[in-house]
Parts: C-alpha cells; structure tokens; sequence
C-alpha cells in the first residue's frame, strides 16, 4: 500500500509539473503564430509539388485541389503518383485536370516497388518527372491555404535554409474517429510541436510539408535513401541539416483531414505514428509523458485519493481546456468538442504506452517490421 501511496503521488507530481508545461504551451501557441498576420508577396518561382498517392479519401479530390489554387504568378506542375491503375485514388488525381486546366497536373501510375516504404517507392516513381527547380512533397491528406507556396518560398530563400516543413491541426473527415483523431493531431501533437520548435528544443520535418531545391535534393541523394526507413520525413530533414542548412518551420499552419473511418483504423494509425517517433529516440519519446497531466492525474488519484489529488485532476483538466482553446484560437476552428477531450487524453496515454512495445506497424494493409536505426522491413519479405 505504501508503494502505491508513493507512486500516486508520484504520478500527480508530473501531472502538476504537466499542468505547468501545458500553460507555457498555450502561452507560447499565441506568441508563435503572431507573426503569422505578416503575409509574404506572391512569388513566381517554378515549383513542383510531389502526391504520392493510395487508396480512395473522404474529399481527396477537394483537398489535391488546394495546392494548386493558389496565390502564385508562376508555373505550378503537380504529380500524383500511384502504384496500380485499379488505384481508388487515381479518379481524384485525374479530375483535378478537368478543374484546373491551366495547371499541370499529371498523373503517374507505376507499380514498381524500392524497398519496405511505400510512400518512398511512389516518391522515387515521381522523381524523374520533375520539371522545376523547387519540389514540395506533400502526404495526401493535407488541404493547404491560398498562401500556402508564398509563405513556404519566402521561408525557403531565407539564408541557410535548406529545406522548409509545415506544422498542421486535425480536422476529421470520415465521421467520429476520425475527429477524435483529428484531436490529437490539434490539441496534443501541435502544441507539443511548436513548444519545441520555440524553445529549440526539436528539430522537426513532417511529411504534412516538405519543400526543398531539387538541388537539395539530389545532394542527399534522392528519395532512394530513404527507401527503408519507417520515419522517413524526420530522415529527411536529417539528411538536409547534415549539409550544414536548417530546416524552417515557418507559422503557418496546413489541415491535416484525418480520415480514420473506425477506433481499429485509427488505433492502427496513432500506434505507427507512436513507434515511429520512438523509434527517432526512445528517451524523448518517454519524456513526452509530461505533455499529458490529465492521465497521469487521474492515475495518481485512484492509487491516492484525497483533496489534494482532486486539486490536481482539476487542475490539469483546466489547463488542457485552456490549451484547447488557445490551439482553436489560432487554428481558426474548432477541431473537438471540449467533453470530447478527456476521452482523447485518455486514448492518447493508452497509445503511448503501448508505442513502447510494438515492434510490427501497420501501413495502409502492410504490415512491416522494425528494424535497427529506423529501418523497416516487410513482414512477407521476411515469412518468404
């Protein structure tokens, strides 16, 4: 009883010190986006965006759309790849010609297959079809604003950069799941990301966003370095501040649709995603623990209860509202409901502990094990 006395107490001495952190995160949410309002002038430089592409999404067609509706006086060639011709994702990618004729959007189909990676391989299928100077790669369920390029070019021409990547909020659109997905994306990874990057503390590149010279690109060796490494974004980024550039996160933000249809769906996507960031570093990984006080609250309060322990519980429930509201305030939206979000905390916890002991990850129907220094492998490739 002793031990579980001293652990409760342990558990709610982090959520307070969790409660602390969550308020600077709020704080540092509003001062980061400030300069937000500052809008860069429209730009004319050749960029080529990069949609590796699988599977049919709610809304596909309308996000693909966004990158390409833009406030940019110069060319704009947009490749959407996929693996196979019955591809439910290649529809979309063929309508965008028939909506935006002005534009140069094509449609690459090629089943050949680099490595364990299969977002990599249709980015290494793309590679030899870019026809500009500047490459942004972009996942496919990210919807971007008017002055999304502007904002990413006047980032990148800033001195030393080599590279630029986006920050992004949830928003949820394939019904319950999928918003409770989108939650976590606004109301745990976002703050958790900007306190980082305010604070030096981490150096991200998401697949949200990655634009690059192509110059860039070819001096860390392509695509095909990354053909089998399940973080390949963060690689990425590695590969560019191994040159001696930095990669920028500029305030903005892009939406992330969320599109987790039911809990296995989205149970599946929130584990990768924790093994993923583990596997990057487990002891940053563990420390993240401190971002969610409301778990850890309520932990420490079933193994010692009492006022203080409820004080506590209040306490961390107040300052993720409050961060939930700040988050909210600057994404321009509402991603959840304010009851939603204990439950989110909750799940969120669960994730994380069990991100400690997966060691097979599942990627749109692939199951694909983790290796040695990020690398992946496929499970039929080893059972073969």
């Amino acid at each position: 009883m002793v031990a579980l006395h001293a652990a409760g107490w342990l558990l709610l001495v982090l959520a307070a010190l969790g409660s602390l952190y969550t308020l600077a995160a709020a704080f540092v949410m509003r001062r980061f986006f400030a300069a937000r309002d500052r809008l860069p002038a429209r730009r004319s430089d050749a960029v080529t965006i990069l949609k590796p592409l699988h599977g049919a999404e709610p809304l596909l067609g309308d996000n693909l759309v966004t990158f390409v509706e833009q406030n940019h006086d110069g060319p704009i060639q947009m490749l959407c790849g996929v693996h196979g011709a019955a591809d439910a994702a290649l529809a979309a990618a063929q309508s965008l010609r028939v909506v935006q004729p002005d534009r140069r959007i094509e449609t690459v189909i090629d089943s050949r297959t680099h490595g364990a990676n299969g977002k990599i391989a249709n980015l290494i299928n793309l590679e030899h079809r870019i026809a500009h100077s500047i490459v942004v790669l972009s996942d496919s369920d990210i919807v971007a604003g008017p002055d999304y390029l502007a904002r990413l070019l006047a980032a990148l021409g800033a001195p030393g950069v080599g590279a630029v990547t986006c920050l992004y909020r949830g928003r949820g659109d394939a019904g319950f799941w999928s918003r409770v997905g989108a939650a976590q994306l606004s109301y745990q990874f976002l703050p958790g990301a900007v306190f980082g990057v305010a604070t030096g503390m981490a150096t991200p590149c998401m697949g949200s966003t990655i634009a690059l010279r192509r110059e860039t690109l070819d001096r860390i060796g392509g695509f095909g370095r990354f053909a089998d490494v399940l973080a390949d974004d963060y690689a990425i980024g590695e590969a560019v501040r191994a040159l001696g550039l930095t990669v920028a996160v500029p305030p903005m933000l892009v939406v992330h649709a969320s599109v987790e249809r039911s809990f296995g769906e989205l149970w599946k996507h929130e584990l990768r995603w924790n093994a993923t960031i583990r596997g990057i570093g487990a002891l940053p990984y563990a420390a993240s623990v401190i971002a969610m006080p409301l778990p850890l609250a309520l932990i420490g309060a079933l193994l010692s209860p009492g006022i203080g322990a409820a004080a506590i519980c209040a306490a961390a429930l107040a300052a993720r509202l409050i961060l939930r509201r700040a988050v909210d305030e600057q994404a321009g939206a509402v991603t959840a409901p304010a009851w939603l979000l204990p439950v989110r905390d909750l799940l969120t916890f669960a994730v994380f502990l069990a991100g400690f002991f997966v060691r097979s990850v599942d990627w749109r129907g692939d199951r694909l094990r983790m290796r040695d220094r990020g690398t992946i492998e496929a499970e039929a490739e080893l059972s073969g």
